[in-house]
């Protein structure tokens, strides 16, 4: 499994159990959703960023 699929699995898990607490708090439906969909774009960014592929270091050159 990659890093970015264990990130996002996580990432919904802890979406799910905010998502849940905010339901059980009586916070109308509709800014659940904005929450979530925030969220989610949030969630994505740092997944992708934090998992990006890094650049090789360059060899100093030869003289």
């Amino acid at each position: 499994m990659s890093a970015f699929t264990l990130y996002v699995a996580g990432f919904i898990v802890l979406l799910g159990g905010l998502g849940y607490g905010a339901y059980l708090l009586h916070v109308p439906q509709t800014w659940i959703l904005v929450g979530v969909l925030v969220m989610v774009g949030l969630g994505i960014m740092m997944a992708v960023s934090r998992t990006k592929q890094r650049d090789a270091p360059k060899e100093p050159p030869t003289l």
